[in-house]
This record gives C-alpha cells, structure tokens and sequence, in this order.
C-alpha cells in the first residue's frame, strides 16, 4: 500500500483525500452528471468504486430502494471475484467473515434402496489449483457493502441517492449531457416527484425488468426450460451428515442442491419443484415455503430437517437469456457513433443460479465498463474505448449461458438417465475453472494485442486474467503474491520480467528502462501530463532473474523505481526478484531473454511483448490512449 507520498499520514490509509467532485459533494441528485449509475446491484456497485477513483469525473448513483439491500438473492463468491476483492482493498476482511467451499459431496439413490440417498463422491472444490483464493459463500448484500464502502473511500467520494427510481430516458447526441433521464422519488419526502437529469452516460443496473434495457429498446431473448426451483436460506435442526458442506443432491424423489451460508448455522437449499407445464402461467412461483420443507424432507430420506426459521425464501424458473448488445448502438451503426447508455448484470443476460455466476459476472461487468468510462471522461482514452465493452462482456455472458443450460438441465436429472453413475460429478471436476471464473479470454481488439509473441510469457496468456505469482521484494525481502499488489486504480501496469543480466548493466532491460523514462515514443512520455507523476497512468514492476540478495537495487534504473508525490520521493518496491526453487520465470514460462507483460486496470492480460519491442508498445497505447 502506498501512502505517505504527499506527506505524514497517521490516519486510515485506506480512506484517500477527497478531491475533485468528492469536495463538498451534493447529496441531493445533482441536475447534470457524466454518468449516472442506475442501480446499486453488483454491476453498479463496482462501477462505482472504480469510478471513485476518477475524481474529476462526476458520477452519480440512484436505487429504488430507501436504503441499503438486507437480504442478497446471490451468496456464491468464485475465486475470480476474491482476486477483484483483492484488488479493491477487501478480501482479507470478506474472507475472514465467508464461508469456505472446501469440497462437494455428491449423493445419489442408494443402490440396494434407492428411496433412500447415500454419498457417492466428494471432490476437492478447487481439484485444479487455479487460484490462491478461496471459493466463498457470502450474503450479497455484504458484498455491496463493501463496494459502496470503497466507493466512499475514493477521492471522488461516491454514495448511492436512495429512494430515486429510473422512470425513462431520451438522447440527444447534439448536447453537452446527451442523455436526459426522468427519475422519480419512491421514498421521503418528495415521494412521487419527478424531475429530468441529463448525463454524458447512463450505466442500467437494474435487472431482469430493467426498465433502462427498455428504454433502449433492448429485449431479453431465449428460452426457459420448463423447470422450477424453491430457494430459502434457513436455520434448522438436521441429521443430515453433510449439512455444512456444498452437496449435489440427487434421488428418485427430486434434486437438492445445499449451500451452507456464513456464519456457521444458516443454510440455502435449492430444492427441484419439477417440470412446470407450458400454461402454467407461472402459478408455480406460488408454491408456499412450507411446501417447499415438504419436498426438502422427502428428497433427503432417511434424512430429516426441521426448519426453525426461515430468513428468506423464492421461487424460479430457470431461464436462458441473452440481449443482443450491452448498449444503445446497433451493429450497422457502430463505430459510427459513441454509445451512450450501457446494461449489465440481469438487465442483460440471465440464468439459473445453479453454477453460482450470476453475481460474480455482473461485477466482472461493471468493472470492464467503470475503468473505460474513467479513462475517457478523464481525457485519457479515445470514445472508441467505450465501444469495446458491448463487443468483450456479451461473449461472455452467450459462453455463461451456455455453460449453465448443461450444469442446470445435469442437476435436473435423475441419475438412472445420466449416461452413468458419476456423470454429475466428472462434469463438475472437469468445468471447474470455468464456474471460478476463469476461462474469460477477451479476443484482440482496440485493448487486447495479438498473441504473436506469446511464447516469450506462455503462462499469462493475452485476453486471459493475470495469474498471480510469488516473488520476491528487493528492498525487504518480503515475498509477495505479483498480482495482489495491483488495486483497482484505474492504472496499467506494465511487468517487465528482466533478461539473465544483473541489475543496472548494459542489457535489454537496461534499454527498455532507458526507452521508458526518456524517448518521445514512450507512453510515459508522450501521454504525460504537466501534473503527472512517474507512475500516474502507469504502474511500472520489475523481475530480475537472481535471488534478492544479488540484487543491487540502487543500480536498478529509475523506470522501475518511481518518483511520487510532490516531494518526488523514489519508490523502490516495484523492484522484484525470482524466488529460488519457486522461480516466477519457471512457474509462468516466461523466456530468460525476458518480456514484457502489459495488463490492462481490470486485471486481464493486454499484450506479450519481447524487450526489444519497444515500437509495438508504443504503437498499442497510442491506438487508443490520450494526453488530453
């Protein structure tokens, strides 16, 4: 954590100084904004943590509801969400108070009665090692706690404005605000007053009825599968062995699938209500809770449970569905000019919550769109930066859906009509890095480089998140996880993992670093501002391939040793050694002539680059970066 740059600091580090449109902030709605997020779900509360970095981007929050979410609808956290976490300052803290997925138990028919059910596996949860994080089940309204804190935290000083709703909206692309948006109070005082806004951009958080996908004119197209599900999160008595472990639940009487909750006591089950006929006009979503305990008691014979209190309770049908762009502009119209309103989360892509995906997309979404919308309200990127979040996040969620049709339609299905008895089960071991969220791979684009020099880093592959690796800090010895030390700051970090020459001789590194601090090409050179520091746009790391002790750091070149602040004091723990026996440069197949990694401020790999590449570099910001 770097603090102390500007001076002394004897208070919570964690909370920055506010600055531009965080000094004096109006608490009431103001009449004009850059953007305005609708919606406090997971989407939009990332989005505005991220935008709270961006002090002199005004961005405003509105919910419907008069105050903060009590009760989440999601509870799974993958670990691509604790990297995010991670990454916004409160991992450690949410970890502590989660409940841990460690494994998951399978039970099926027992063979010699099969009225009864009898565990038959249990996996790992993670049987890959993908992450060093762990798979979490926590309230979703946690989770947006601890985003709005981080909101607030943020020099731009960003809180939601309860008790507004999103009524419609028109654009104007000839205004300085092109959208103009009417809003209602549902809450206080002003209850049922309306009034128009305008925004540069509006961000529709607002899910499944979106009223903001709507007004766009976007529609939520797919199919259901027929097939419904009662949800409750209770606290209860039960001889059921498993009962605090993640289970699969399959019998001749229906399907369970258990989640045990943070906490220590409270539990979800999603109990299977069976085929819903096609003019059923959604009568099933009537079914009461204590139907819902019935069905729960019969699937788990010969087990029991006795529900004490039920805290939360829903009935679904599984559905599939999927907008055709995550924003206002049409195919034919792309390119042609800039889109102004956005969608995420279940405003444009829904499905079951069987592989617990739901809430970690709509975050991964919201931060793809939140560090664009800052790079370009900041001067700092071309609009044509805004076009890229359509075509990256609606891969991804037409991948999810497919992804959660098999796995929903697999935990539907009685087991005698798998194509064998584990069936269940090798899916689930086989998919896992897909459901922790990382098969993300984001295609070349304006952002993301080819992949034509790979080979020089095989193990952080382009378009794929930055997989973390130890190293080891020169200046202290402390071994660090690479990837943790990057926070959500809206900066590009540049790796450079050095060549088999020492520090501060002549090498490639040593060029490079020479290239980067002083040539008219360098981004640091030619995007730099007169108030900007060494590492403002971007954050600069080294990796030499000796242990630390054989490092000289004060021969390190100043490239990877920043000046910060307006005493412009050096930063020396950006400096990085391999770690003998765990060796970075072995773990991640990186070439001993060296590389540069480029990752973008969401955490996905933009480009692999030799050392010598210096003009490929500067040729890729310079597609879509700006001085301003």
């Amino acid at each position: 954590m770097l603090f102390h740059q500007n001076g002394y600091v004897s208070e919570d580090p964690r909370i920055e100084e506010p600055r531009g449109c965080g000094v004096d902030r109006p608490e009431d709605l103001t009449d004009t904004m850059d953007v305005l997020i609708v919606g406090t779900g997971p989407a939009g509360v990332i989005a505005a943590a991220q935008l709270s970095q961006y002090p002199d981007v005004n961005t405003r929050m509105i919910e419907r509801r008069p105050d903060r979410l009590e009760i989440g609808q999601a509870d799974g956290i993958q670990a691509r969400s604790v990297e995010t976490f991670q990454a916004f300052g409160f991992a450690e803290e949410i970890t502590q108070e989660a409940y841990h997925l460690r494994e998951m138990c399978f039970w099926n028919p027992d063979p010699i009665n099969p009225q009864n059910i009898v565990r038959t596996g249990r996996p790992a949860d993670d049987p890959h090692g993908v992450s060093e994080f762990p798979h979490l089940i926590v309230n979703q309204a946690r989770v947006l706690d601890y985003f709005l804190r981080s909101a607030e935290r943020g020099p731009a000083r960003i809180t939601p404005n309860y008790g507004i709703e999103f009524v419609n909206l028109e654009i104007d692309q000839g205004q300085e605000y092109p959208v103009a948006v009417t809003v209602r109070y549902a809450a206080g005082e002003r209850e049922g007053e309306e009034r128009t806004v305008r925004a540069k951009y509006v961000f529709g958080c607002d899910g499944a009825s979106s009223r903001v996908r709507k007004a766009i004119g976007r529609t939520l197209s797919g199919q259901g599968a027929h097939h419904a599900w009662g949800v409750m999160d209770v606290l209860a008595n039960t001889d059921f062995p498993d009962i605090r472990t993640k289970c699969a639940i399959n019998s001749v009487n229906g399907s369970i699938l258990l989640i045990p909750r943070e906490g220590g006591l409270l539990f979800r089950m999603y109990v299977d209500l069976g085929e819903v006929p096609e003019n059923d006009n959604h009568e099933i979503r009537k079914t009461p809770v204590e139907e819902i305990i019935r069905r729960a008691n019969k699937i788990l014979n010969p087990y029991s449970v006795d529900v004490k209190s039920v805290a939360w309770s829903s009935v679904y049908e599984v559905g599939h569905r999927l907008t055709d762009h995550f924003d206002d502009v049409d195919t034919e119209d792309r390119g042609t000019r800039v889109p102004r309103v956005f969608i995420a989360g279940d405003a444009c892509h829904t499905h079951s919550a069987k592989a617990g995906q739901g809430m970690n997309v709509s975050m991964q979404d919201g931060w793809n769109l939140g560090w664009k919308l800052g790079a370009v309200l900041s001067g700092r990127a071309d609009e044509s930066l805004l076009d890229t979040y359509s075509e990256e996040r609606q891969v991804i969620a037409k991948n999810l859906i497919d992804f959660d049709r098999e796995w929903s339609t697999l935990m539907a299905t009685p087991q005698d009509k798998l194509p064998d008895p584990t069936y269940l089960e090798d899916f689930y071991v086989k998919t896992a890095e897909f459901p922790a969220g990382f098969m993300t791979e984001y295609q070349p684009s304006l952002i993301t480089a080819g992949t034509d020099h790979q080979d020089f880093a095989e193990g952080y592959p382009v378009g794929k998140r930055f997989k973390s690796a130890r190293v080891q800090r020169v200046c202290d010895s402390m071994v660090v996880h690479q990837g943790h030390e990057a926070t959500a700051d809206g900066r590009w970090r540049i790796h450079v993992f050095a060549d088999s020459s020492v520090a501060g001789a002549d090498s490639p590194t040593t060029a490079f670093a020479e290239w980067w601090q002083n040539d008219p090409s360098s981004p640091l050179v030619a995007l730099r501002r007169d108030d900007d520091g060494d590492a403002t746009l971007f954050d600069v790391d080294v990796t030499y391939q000796q242990p630390y002790t054989d490092v000289d750091i004060t021969k390190v070149p100043r490239a990877f040793k920043p000046q910060v602040g307006p005493f412009e004091l050096n930063y020396w723990e950006r400096v990085y050694a391999a770690i003998p026996g765990e060796d970075v440069f072995d773990v991640r197949k990186i070439s001993r002539d060296g590389a540069v990694v480029v990752v973008r401020p969401d955490h996905y790999v933009a480009a692999v680059l030799p050392l010598d590449a210096t003009a490929e570099l500067g040729e890729f910001f310079a597609g879509f970066l700006r001085r301003g």
